[in-house]
């Protein structure tokens, strides 16, 4: 049984759009082929985690290696835009935090 909270919105969002800005990344004709190949199959296992026990690396390494993922499009940017890669950045930052309860607020964690 999977339990609707907030933390699981906020990891599923900046999950899928990561995983959206990887297609896009593959799609554009000036994009990074080898980032974009890199960030769908660490989002997709990303996204898997948080649903399967069965996945080799726990969601907090994987929430990593998006996020160091994400990083590196945003640096490599190419012909791309830079919002979908900012909000993903974004949303996996504030899910590494919260899980961690690095920072703790009533309601979310």
């Amino acid at each position: 049984m999977i339990t609707l909270s907030w933390l699981l919105l906020i990891a599923l969002a900046g999950g899928v759009l990561a995983l959206v800005d990887g297609i896009w990344r593959l799609r554009a004709r000036g994009g990074s082929t080898v980032v974009g190949i890199i960030e769908i199959v660490v989002a997709g296992l990303f996204v898997l985690s948080l649903f399967l026990t069965g996945i080799p690396f726990g969601s907090l390494v994987l929430g990593i290696a998006l996020l160091v993922v994400l990083v590196v499009a945003l640096i490599t940017r190419g012909r791309l835009g830079m919002t979908l890669t900012i909000i993903a950045l974004a949303l996996i930052a504030l899910w590494i935090v919260l899980e961690q309860r690095w920072l703790v607020i009533p309601g979310l964690n």
